[in-house]
């Protein structure tokens, strides 16, 4: 397959000056439309978590009367399952819609289409009070310890706040509970009356996983949980997961910037690209052999702790495009070195290249 300059032709440029505005926002318009209407999926029961062709558009407004003329694709047609206990990855660069997956999932912002089946209950289907409900099985670890604890709090009321709320343990065993909690985080429970600001990063992030399990939840979404920490207190909260995983049964969905920590907590890894789910696996699979030119060259920058290792380094030209005005046909082909002429014409179908490992790329058409 012969390889072609990163930067688009004249005759692609053409080809999508052929399409209007008007005409690629009622392209959007039907897609969604379209995934709307899809039947809904059958239920695995080992699967904590399924799903299907999920869409979160952002609408642009314009004019005096607010019109819609466009959408941001902040999530375009994302697949996957997480089987309970198991942890899955999701990897891409800043902006490709990950922060948003969890978010939608959670039911924190509204779905523009696709299907979120918890347990084999449709999230987004439900009424409020039945979310209410179901929102202590699913629970989140935010990015930033201290801006995701209210500073006017205890440690030991941010921790048992929720827990009085949802009536998790009766009033008369709520402290013994928190000491509890707080001793399975590596808290002390003398830190009960303690706040925010009197504590380490690490401290802090121990506290926010303390606050999630405290609710007994089946599914935790954790939001790039260790990058604003040192490497050594990383691998000490990265460890206390672990462990918090095998003893409570819990299942992750684990969002990550460090492809050496997702490689290391890990069971699955999904890869995206641009609002789109590039590459789904096991985690031996997408480590030993990548499929997608994207993933290939997202894993040529893990470092290698050899200083005689020479490192085979994938420079990807350019930076990530608007989902507001993605390319047409594969988004990543204004970027990609292996691009062909089919690349700018038509968007790829995710195939299963191995079981179990699916790749959306004309490479393997």
């Amino acid at each position: 397959m012969d390889s072609v300059d990163t930067v688009k032709t004249e005759e692609a440029v053409a080809e999508e000056k052929q399409l209007t505005r008007e005409e690629i926002f009622a392209q959007l318009e039907q897609r969604i439309k379209d995934i709307k209407s899809e039947p809904p999926i059958q239920h695995n029961p080992e699967n904590v978590l399924e799903v299907h062709h999920l869409l979160k558009y952002f609408p642009i407004k314009t004019g005096l009367f607010s019109r819609v003329t466009g959408y941001v694709r902040a999530v375009d047609g994302v697949s996957f399952n997480i089987k309970k206990g198991t942890t899955m990855g999701l990897v891409g660069e800043s902006g490709c819609g990950k922060t948003t997956v969890g978010k939608t999932i959670l039911r924190l912002t509204e779905k523009t289409a696709g299907q979120v089946y918890f347990n084999g209950i449709e999230i987004h289907d439900i009424p409020k009070h039945e979310m209410r409900k179901l929102r202590p099985k699913i629970q989140m670890i935010f990015q930033d310890p201290y801006s995701s604890l209210s500073p006017r709090l205890p440690i030991a009321e941010i921790i048992g706040e929720a827990v009085r709320e949802h009536h998790i343990v009766p009033e008369s065993e709520l402290d013994a509970y928190i000491d509890k909690v707080m001793k399975q985080c590596g808290l002390q429970p003398f830190h009960k009356d303690r706040y925010p600001h009197e504590f380490s990063g690490g401290q802090r992030q121990r506290i926010c996983i303390a606050r999630s399990i405290a609710l007994k939840p089946d599914f935790i979404i954790c939001d790039e949980p260790v990058s604003a920490l040192d490497v050594s207190i990383q691998a000490q909260v990265i460890n206390l997961m672990m462990d918090l995983q095998k003893e409570l049964g819990l299942t992750y969905l684990f969002i990550s910037h460090d492809l050496s920590v997702v490689q290391h907590i890990s069971d699955t890894i999904g890869v995206m690209y641009l609002g789109n789910m590039v590459e789904y696996g096991n985690k031996a699979q997408i480590f030993a052999n990548p499929k997608h030119p994207y993933t290939q060259a997202l894993f040529s920058a893990i470092p290698v702790p050899d200083p005689d290792y020479k490192m085979e380094r994938i420079i990807l030209q350019g930076s990530i495009p608007s989902p507001a005005n993605p390319p047409s046909g594969c988004k990543f082909h204004t970027r990609c070195a292996k691009c062909m002429g089919i690349c700018s014409k038509t968007v790829p179908e995710t195939k299963e290249v191995e079981p179990g490992h699916f790749v959306a790329c004309h490479l393997y058409d």
